[in-house]
């Protein structure tokens, strides 16, 4: 397979590189898998991928002789700044259809609608709530998507 863009990798490969990226340090493959909360060898597999077709680099651990740390090529450093180009251009053609204020009103309108899911979580559920939560008032499901009319 001949990756070009980020669209030809899979979402399992996208966490992996993501990681990657994100990590102050190289990662070897089981801290991935710890970050990801997926098991070694499924990572293993994408990792695998990842290096054949050029996008991850294993590079020497001097602190494990085995455990291979994995570093982002050039290849997949060109294709993640064309995606986040592309996304970048992307935000900001919508932003040109759309006012502040409408942002504004919908960044509110959400926020209510957040309130509404974890209000309604919490009724459903009462043992899942934390104790920070359990002084707080639970406000009525209905009334809070009442305000989103």
């Amino acid at each position: 397979m001949v990756v070009s863009d980020a669209a030809s990798l899979s979402t399992l490969q996208k966490l992996v590189i993501f990681a990657v990226f994100d990590a102050p340090a190289p990662l070897t493959v089981p801290q991935i898998g710890r970050v990801l909360g997926h098991p070694r060898q499924v990572i293993q597999r994408a990792v695998n991928d990842l290096v054949r077709n050029g996008l991850l680099e294993k590079v020497p651990n001097p602190h494990h002789k085995r455990a291979m740390l994995l570093v982002p090529t050039d290849k997949i450093s060109d294709i993640k700044q064309r995606a986040e180009k592309r996304a970048l251009e992307t935000a900001e053609a919508f932003m040109e259809t759309i006012s502040a204020e409408r942002c504004h009103v919908l960044a509110g309108e959400l926020s209510v609608l957040r309130e509404a899911i974890e209000a309604f979580i919490q009724e459903r559920y009462p043992s899942d709530r934390n104790s920070s939560d359990a002084t707080q008032p639970i406000s009525s499901t209905w009334s809070l998507l009442d305000k989103l009319k």
